[in-house]
């Protein structure tokens, strides 16, 4: 498109509200952010006032913030529906004197199509052409994409959503009374059917049905549908027919066929060439459409979009077993009907059933074959003639032909029709790789809101509404599984004496969830047992291990654990178990079991005691060895616990990455650990995550697993674990800045470790001791802890602990002027770090040695070891001392008078401090003044004074600047002596 020309906008708010831009789906945000968009957009022109919106979207519970949510929402809604540079008085939204409105120039929206294509349908009938009429009524029903506004709050979308749906059903009727005008009549009879369920009480709908019904011949039937009419409305609503429904019934009576079908018309196709033949009668064998369809309209557009008429297209449904394939494809079928007009046609494979045998090709095609007409004697027995009969069959129709319960590609291909045009759905838990199809649709459990709407949807508004903390957990029960909601619903609707609470407190346990799931003959256990009983012997396995994980997702690296395979074999394992859908690929390399199958696993597994406690501690030694591994604490730093052999990581880089993929399910391996009664492994995995934790400045998760880990240290057998865990806290403390909490773990660690003879958690508890110390300002009671803590620490050979000792040490002789006795210290802390053999640890080291030697002047000594120390740094990825390191290196470079090299260093430094963050990092704020007052130092010398104030008071204004009195020191004395110097 040429980059001048204007982009096309288009807006549908018949279905779920959407928009799109050139054919590119937008992002209209939150469901209320939507709901005033289409305040608006169904009022085009029209001022609406801020009082008006507000009414609109929150009723009677306006929101806290009043009227000022409103500009967020509408400024947002520029941004995704404006062009670039837009300005406001071009915007699609225009404000106006207290309120909004919306601008239609240029812009699709789908209800201003859908007036058209009505009144286009209403002229062609008007002027007698009904085929037209029928066709355009046909296009206008396709914009709609299931329930109006789905899912919009507030009384105006409701209002509308009304509204909108009585249109659907009045076009819908329109159309229907087109094919009874054209002589169809026997073409409108199911839809006719289904619109009166919805709405028994429609006297016209059921005066057009009559007429169906005698133009297809039926005329007692006809007469049926009256009385039961009559009978209806008398019984349940007190009143007689009205006067249209008595005037059709006359008109059955007498047979009078020009009031109840209309003249002889001769439709609009008759004048076009003749269509290919058809069988005798047009069959039609869908099931019923059953209930509502809440959550699928993304999945149902995929399936009903129309497909090129030169070839049979095929679109291929997986999903895990309860999660509505059979639902949506039965639904996209029945939109799609009319397009067929040779036939539809449903097949039950029965891949998965409990009480029928699997149908066979053969089978299948015999039905087929009788299905379009032919005769039992002409059906032949032999797999390739009735597969050639069934091609020949089918090569001039256009038909749509319903798979469900596909076990493999072999039981489908032979049922495929010939016909150009026609369309086949296929339904499956296995994703079939090998069948060619045009689409493939994957169906996931559904959100949380929409499996909430399907639960309200079947045990009653009221009923939900007056629990809706316990509805919210039933569905979170469930796992959002449609199955599990149908029956949980089913088992509320017949237990009217129950609560949704007391149904949430029987399914309380993994033991009784799925026992609880479970109705007549349906279970959800039985659909998961299903599938399982079909898997070969190595996947079964593979699956049961599963539902011992640790964590919600994994690679293939856990099982392969577990399990004791390669990591190759228990990949092809898992990427099987995917295509079986028992499991989930949330991701590329990750894996995901539905909560309900990770049950149902879990009890398989479990019914082998041996096995899953051999897979179990398997997993977490997995974690334990990962943990340790990339630990700048080395391996002396974990005297106790299993030793690390046989882990399948090649070095501290590889075990990091890998932690670093399960992301914030670690803390979930130590709470699992603890649940299971695994005191140990419970508090050796806190242990070993710790370091880990803090070098991303994860301190919140640091913590939790801590905690967790603490509160069943008494339990473990390992004695090391109560001062050890105590110790990591304190640590964690002095990280976030909290010292006198940090003294207190330091303390309690100290007493625990001399009373149980634990030397090497002494010496950590001395060394943070001595650290709380200097750090509270009592320095004199903190250096014989220090100095202690380094005798020890040497004594057990212990460098990571030393390191840090000497560099407390060393950081306080340099804040008391004694700068050869701080770089003695930091010369030993680096010696020891190098034996260490961490780059974390090294670099901490010689930063605080740099430290000592730009306050010395040594600034060619300090700028080499500053480059060493951000090499390190860049290895192990830690922003946070690697932006420290750059801002130190461009004072160093500032020392040998490279200027230029010193801002660029400075502002490189800023840019590393905005990606991290203020919530994880206490000393955030901090930082930014630190190298702010830093870069001004480096304007100012270079002559910059303009430069060097606006540095200056930035670092002043941050929030909580003053809480910072020594970097706010620097910033007043720079401001200061550049009001010295002027403004030149």
């Amino acid at each position: 498109m040429d980059q001048d020309s204007p982009q096309r906008l288009r807006i549908a708010v018949l279905g779920p509200v959407r928009a799109w831009c050139d054919g590119s789906p937008l992002d209209l945000g939150p469901v209320r952010q939507q709901a005033v968009l289409a305040a608006l957009v169904l009022r085009p022109g029209t001022l609406v006032s801020y009082d008006q919106l507000l009414d609109d979207v929150w009723g009677g519970q306006p929101p806290k913030s009043g009227r000022r949510v409103l500009p967020s929402y509408v400024y947002r809604l520029r941004k995704v529906l404006d062009a670039e540079d837009t300005g406001r008085s071009e915007s699609v939204i225009r404000s106006g004197g207290d309120g909004y409105r919306f601008v239609l120039d240029g812009l699709q929206v789908d209800v201003t199509e859908l007036a058209e294509r009505v009144g286009a349908a209403q002229h062609a009938r008007t002027s007698g052409d009904l085929g037209t009429a029928m066709d355009r009524f046909s296009e206008a029903l396709d914009l709609f994409r299931g329930e109006p506004l789905a899912g919009l709050p507030g009384p105006f979308a409701q209002g509308e959503r009304q509204r909108l749906s009585q249109r659907l059903r009045a076009i819908q009727q329109e159309r229907l009374e087109c094919l009874v005008l054209l002589g169809r009549s026997a073409d409108a009879l199911d839809d006719l059917a289904a619109l009166s369920a919805s709405d028994p009480y429609d006297e016209s709908l059921t005066a057009l049905r009559m007429r169906a019904l005698y133009g297809s011949g039926r005329q007692a039937a006809a007469l049926s549908a009256y009385q039961d009419m009559c009978e209806r409305l008398r019984d349940e609503l007190g009143v007689d027919p009205g006067e249209e429904l008595r005037r059709v019934h006359q008109a059955v009576l007498r047979q009078d066929e020009e009031q109840l079908l209309g003249p002889a018309v001769v439709p609009a196709a008759a004048v076009q060439p003749l269509p290919r033949p058809r069988p005798h009668r047009t069959v039609n064998e869908l099931p019923g459409d059953a209930g509502p369809l809440i959550g699928r309209e993304r999945e149902l557009a995929l399936l009903t979009e129309l497909s090129p008429p030169e070839y049979v297209s095929v679109v291929a449904v997986d999903g895990a077993a309860g999660v509505g394939k059979t639902a949506l494809v039965v639904r996209a079928a029945h939109e799609l009907r009319s397009h067929y007009p040779d036939g539809c046609l449903f097949v039950d494979l029965r891949a998965h059933s409990t009480e029928r045998q699997r149908l066979a090709p053969q089978r299948a095609l015999r039905r087929l074959l009788r299905s379009i007409g032919a005769a039992d004697s002409e059906v032949p027995y032999d797999l390739d003639e009735l597969t050639a009969a069934w091609r020949a069959a089918t090569s001039s129709l256009r038909l749509l032909l319903v798979l469900d319960d596909a076990l493999g590609t072999q039981q489908i291909r032979p049922l495929l029709p010939a016909g150009p045009g026609s369309k086949v759905l296929v339904a499956g838990r296995r994703r079939l790789a090998g069948l060619d199809a045009e689409r493939r649709v994957t169906l996931e459990t559904l959100a949380t809101g929409n499996a909430v709407s399907l639960l309200r949807h079947i045990v009653g508004d009221d009923r939900a509404g007056r629990e809706p903390e316990a509805t919210q957990e039933l569905v979170r029960l469930c796992e959002g599984l449609p199955l599990a909601l149908r029956i949980a619903g089913t088992r509320l609707q017949t237990r009217p004496a129950w609560t949704l609470a007391y149904l949430v407190d029987r399914m309380a346990g993994d033991e009784h969830r799925l026992g609880e799931l479970s109705t007549g003959d349906r279970s959800v256990e039985a659909a998961f047992r299903l599938s399982y009983d079909q898997l070969p012997p190595k996947q079964q396995r593979g699956f049961r291990a599963l539902g011992l994980a640790p964590t919600v997702e994994f690679d293939p690296l856990t099982p392969a654990a577990m399990l004791g395979w390669s990591s190759r074999d228990a990949e092809q394992t898992l990427e099987s178990l995917v295509d079986t859908s028992l499991l989930q690929q949330p991701r590329p390399g990750r894996y995901r079991m539905h909560d309900l199958v990770r049950v149902h696993a879990r009890q398989l597994a479990e019914a082998s005691s041996d096995e899953a406690g051999a897979a179990r501690t398997a997993a977490f030694r997995l974690y334990l060895d990962a943990g340790r591994i990339t630990s700048d604490w080395g391996p002396s730093g974990f005297p106790t616990g299993p030793p690390i052999t046989g882990a399948p990581f090649a070095d501290w880089h590889e075990a990091d990455r890998w932690l670093e993929a399960g992301n914030g399910e670690l803390v979930d391996v130590v709470g699992h650990a603890a649940a299971l009664g695994e005191a140990d492994y419970a508090c050796w995995i806190a242990e070993a995550l710790s370091d880990y934790f803090e070098r991303r400045g994860r301190y919140h998760e640091r913590r939790t697993a801590l905690e967790i880990a603490l509160a069943h240290a008494d339990e473990a057998t390992d004695r090391r674990m109560a001062p050890a865990l105590r110790n990591c806290m304190g640590m964690t403390d002095m990280y976030q800045a909290r010292y006198q909490q940090a003294h207190a773990w330091f303390t309690e660690a100290l007493h625990l470790s001399r009373r149980g003879t634990h030397p090497h958690e002494e010496a950590q508890a001395l060394t943070g001791l001595g650290a709380a110390e200097v750090n509270l300002g009592r320095a004199e009671r903190g250096i014989p802890h220090l100095t202690a803590a380094v005798d020890l620490s040497q004594r057990l050979e212990h460098p990571w602990t030393t390191a840090m000792a000497l560099g407390v040490l060393g950081m306080f002789h340099h804040s008391q002027r004694r700068s050869q006795e701080a770089l003695a210290c930091l010369a030993d802390a680096c010696t020891y770090a190098e034996k260490n053999g961490r780059p974390r640890m090294l670099a901490r080291a010689l930063i605080c040695a740099a430290d000592v030697r730009l306050d010395l002047g040594h600034y060619g000594e300090a700028k080499d070891l500053l480059h060493r120390a951000a090499d390190l740094l860049e290895q192990v990825g830690d922003v946070l001392l690697h932006t420290l390191t750059l801002t130190r290196l461009g004072t160093a470079e500032q020392g040998v008078g490279n200027l230029s090299a010193a801002v660029a260093l400075h502002q490189q430094a800023l840019s590393q401090q905005r990606t991290l963050s203020p919530l994880t990092n206490p000393h955030y704020v901090r930082l930014e003044m630190h190298i702010r007052c830093r870069l001004g130092r480096t304007f100012s010398a270079a002559g910059s004074v303009h430069e060097a104030r606006k540095q200056f008071q930035t670092a002043l204004a941050l929030p909580e600047a003053s809480a910072y009195p020594e970097e706010q020191a620097p910033a007043i004395a720079g401001l200061e002596e550049c009001d010295e110097r002027g403004w030149w």
